[in-house]
């Protein structure tokens, strides 16, 4: 591989269709071609690309995980992307070989110095394939590849090549490296995982399945969050794995802020380097219980948590401001952080335009007039929708995003009522008109329809940020719509929370708030609200909870905890057209919550379906899922575990959910997998086919139409659990005991439950002692002993019961 080249590309700045009509969905959607990428199609049109054979070689791509050649990535600015790769094709005979070629991007391909393939799509994040034909010689035929894409924030970059005849070919690479070194890079690139993944105190350990037959250079960097990619590692160390050893201790992870850390790994033998990335998360701070704390005092305490720790963005400077700190050197870093991201109009750049909103609208009298003139500037230059000319690539258009334009461009109008805002040329009062009427609508949506983004870890801070600043500085009925929202989704966290972190299903979800629950900024956002749970450096949003006049209604609260012995259930729906109906069974022990409904058989972008909690340790989770990329450390959206590449259809009575998947003929991935985070249980065992857990008095099993089997080695090793098949069923069991015989009792009782699918994969039943047998038809839904089982609460208020617990 050669060096990527990434150069800022951002086309004409032009006026963009306004598409969005307030239906919001989880996935993408059509916007329309932007200016960057108009340019790079005009550009292609009449280009021609000379071959490069002497590119620098600062690495290789060796098969692993992922059968693509991939650089996705996350750009906040247009940015046009490059990289040369070569390598050795060994055929058996000489002649045309065919290939499917597939390629987020363009791609040019030549063989022995010939141009054989230009495919040049350049389509946002779909992926085009086509048929072409390699020249292949007996003796060895030399491949260059050039492969590009256009990045407009998140950028899918990757080409793959797949032999379509019966002919077994042979990869040479092209650099002075034996084979023996290849394949021992190959190999820890495959097999490295942390232990543990979850660092709480020492240092990061590195561990691999099988020794190294000699001395790797391990060079490890952790970067900053995605939002301050621009910044320095947050970490930068090398080790040495000696030979035949399996671990490595990389230093330095001691020293790094509580968080779900992005780490970049580069393993090398001399001049040959091989790259991989990972995660692991570091969570030193203990949980707090202020439960005897007033709310005021509470909001306090978070406050000066977040001036003195808060990562360096705006929110951190509001926190500095209600805390009567000074304005120092980080303050001005601060600021300046902000006003670059601002004034470059790098997306999520509307994510802290509203915190310096709240900043001026309540500390204007404390900012030296130097930083309030450049704040000034900042706020009247932007771009605050899609009808101001521009030529960025912010995305304007889900749901979280729409709400956060709208509440600047209403804000900034009202703060800036007689100024002229040079971008549209409009005055504040036009702004702040337009914002509102614009806001209106986002409600209707929201107050009708409910959530796209559900219970998302992710995504309600960033629904904070505008709901927050809207029922601090708004007025009339944008503050009181905004009150009413912000009772709604506490309510809706309450009733998800579990030992101090609001989890649960979700409707949109990455690996870190799947993996590090309390390490998102909703997790400190229930600390502060109920009074249990962790605080970190999240500040996108909670700053402004803590220091403002909000305050979460009583039910919430009566929902955020179960008294022993009692157990709760929810019911109710979320999204246009009733896209997810979400089900809740919960207990003071463990936690068991469904989406119902969607696309059975559809791509599941972010959705996190099923999910299982257990109060007594924060990381004590499970869930199944069907895996949307090959790469367990992948990004993709869905992800490995976050999201599904084929939704299945669920169900959910009481203590149960059912699942039921049909991939598909032409699955890329072709099994399902629960996820057990191990090192968080009591006991994990695999018997008779079922997954059986353990924390505390809590319990849970998960099993399948299919033999399972435990994964023993790489990234999933003693965490993973497969079950192979198109047509799979899966169910899952939550449970709580009253005394030391209980475990055994709920395994006893496990052993009673019998689980079909049907011959056609079209219909799963499970049957129990003493419980109604249910049956999950792909088409119709859930029933209850032959009988259909409609969901019982199709409204946005949920429809909370509270009764007593079955225990074993």
């Amino acid at each position: 591989m050669g060096p990527a080249r990434e150069l800022y590309y951002p086309g004409e700045p032009a006026l963009a269709e306004d598409r969005v009509n307030y239906r919001f969905v989880n996935g993408f959607v059509d916007i329309g071609d932007l200016p960057c990428r108009k340019a790079i199609w005009k550009d292609i049109s009449v280009r021609t690309v000379e071959l490069e054979k002497d590119f620098d070689v600062i690495g290789l791509n060796l098969p692993g995980f992922n059968r693509r050649v991939e650089f996705s990535g996350f750009w906040h600015r247009p940015t046009r992307l490059s990289r040369w790769l070569k390598t050795k094709l060994v055929a058996p005979v000489s002649g045309n070989y065919p290939f499917k070629l597939a390629t987020c991007g363009g791609v040019h391909i030549w063989v022995d110095g010939i141009l054989v393939a230009r495919f040049e799509p350049f389509r946002r994040n779909k992926e085009s394939t086509t048929e072409v034909e390699l020249p292949l010689r007996a003796g060895g035929s030399d491949i260059v590849i050039f492969t590009e894409e256009m990045a407009e924030r998140d950028a899918l970059w990757y080409f793959e090549l797949t032999c379509l005849g019966d002919s077994e070919l042979r990869t040479i690479l092209p650099v002075p490296a034996s084979e023996d070194h290849i394949q021992v890079l190959k190999d820890l690139a495959t097999q490295v995982r942390p232990q543990p993944m979850h660092l709480k105190k020492g240092q990061l350990v590195l561990v691999f399945d099988k020794p190294a037959s000699l001395d790797v250079t391990i060079q490890a960097s952790v970067l900053p969050s995605v939002h301050m990619r621009d910044k320095q590692p947050l970490m930068n160390e090398k080790s040495v794995l000696k030979a035949h050893e399996t671990r490595v201790v990389i230093p330095g992870a001691d020293r790094l802020p509580d968080g779900y850390h992005p780490l970049k790994l580069s393993f090398s033998i001399g001049d040959t380097k091989v790259q991989r990335e990972i995660a692991f998360a570091t969570l030193c701070e203990e949980p707090r219980d202020m439960r005897n704390l007033a709310l005021e005092t509470r909001k306090k305490i978070a406050v000066e948590y977040m001036a003195d720790h808060g990562e360096m963005r705006a929110g951190r400077a509001i926190a500095m401001m209600a805390a009567g700190r000074p304005v120092d050197p980080v303050f001005r870093e601060i600021i300046s952080n902000t006003l670059a991201a601002i004034n470059e109009r790098r997306d999520c750049s509307d994510f802290v335009l509203v915190p310096l909103l709240w900043l001026t609208g309540c500390y204007r009298e404390r900012i030296p007039s130097d930083l309030l003139e450049a704040i000034d500037r900042s706020i009247l230059g932007y771009r605050y929708w899609v009808d101001e000319p521009g030529n960025d690539v912010m995305w304007f258009w889900s749901e979280n995003h729409v709400l956060c334009f709208h509440a600047a461009q209403y804000l900034a109008g009202r703060q800036y009522a007689g100024a002229v805002f040079a971008t549209s040329g409009r005055t504040g009062q036009e702004q702040a008109r337009l914002g509102e009427e614009r806001l209106m609508k986002w409600f209707d949506s929201v107050e009708q329809h409910g959530l796209a983004e559900w219970n998302s870890a992710a995504y309600y801070p960033i629904d904070f940020i505008g709901l927050l600043a809207l029922q601090h500085l708004g007025d009339g009925e944008i503050r009181r719509r905004s009150e009413q929202l912000l009772d709604r989704l506490f309510v809706m966290i309450g009733l998800h929370k579990s030992g101090g972190v609001p989890a649960g299903t979700m409707g949109r979800a990455y690996d870190k708030e799947l993996r590090a629950g309390p390490l998102t900024e909703l997790a400190p956002f229930a600390t502060v609200g109920f009074g249990l749970g962790w605080l970190n450096d999240g500040v996108a949003a909670l700053p402004m909870f803590a220091s403002g006049g909000y305050s979460p209604p009583g039910e919430a609260l009566r929902a955020a905890f179960v008294e022993p012995g009692m157990a709760i259930s929810a019911h109710y729906v979320q999204g246009h057209d009733h896209a997810a109906k979400l089900a809740l069974y919960k207990t003071s022990q463990v936690q068991l919550s469904s989406m119902v409904g969607g696309q059975p058989g559809g791509r599941g972008h972010q959705q996190h379906v099923v999910d299982v909690r257990f109060t007594a340790n924060e990381l004590a989770r499970a869930w199944v899922n069907h895996p949307g990329e090959d790469d367990p450390w992948g990004n993709q959206r869905p992800s490995y575990w976050a999201g599904n590449g084929s939704l299945p259809r669920t169900g959910q009575h009481e203590d149960t959910a059912l699942l039921l998947f049909d991939l598909g003929d032409n699955a890329r991935i072709n099994f399902t997998h629960a996820y057990v985070e191990s090192t968080a249980f009591d006991d994990v065992l695999l018997k008779d086919n079922w997954i059986i857990i353990r924390k505390d008095s809590g319990y849970a099993a998960m099993t399948a139409t299919q033999a399972i089997s435990k994964i023993e080695d790489g990234p999933g090793a003693n965490i993973e659990y497969r079950a192979p098949g198109r047509h799979c069923g899966w169910m899952i069991i939550v449970g709580e005991g009253r005394d030391n015989t209980s475990f055994e009792a709920f395994q006893t009782h496990l052993a009673t439950i019998r689980l079909q699918v049907s011959d056609d994969g079209k219909s799963l039943t499970a049957s129990r002692s003493g419980k109604p047998t249910l049956t999950l038809d792909w088409n119709d839904g859930l029933a209850l002993n032959g009988t259909s089982h409609p969901f019982p609460n199709l409204t946005l208020q949920p429809l909370i019961k509270t009764f007593v617990a079955d225990t074993y």
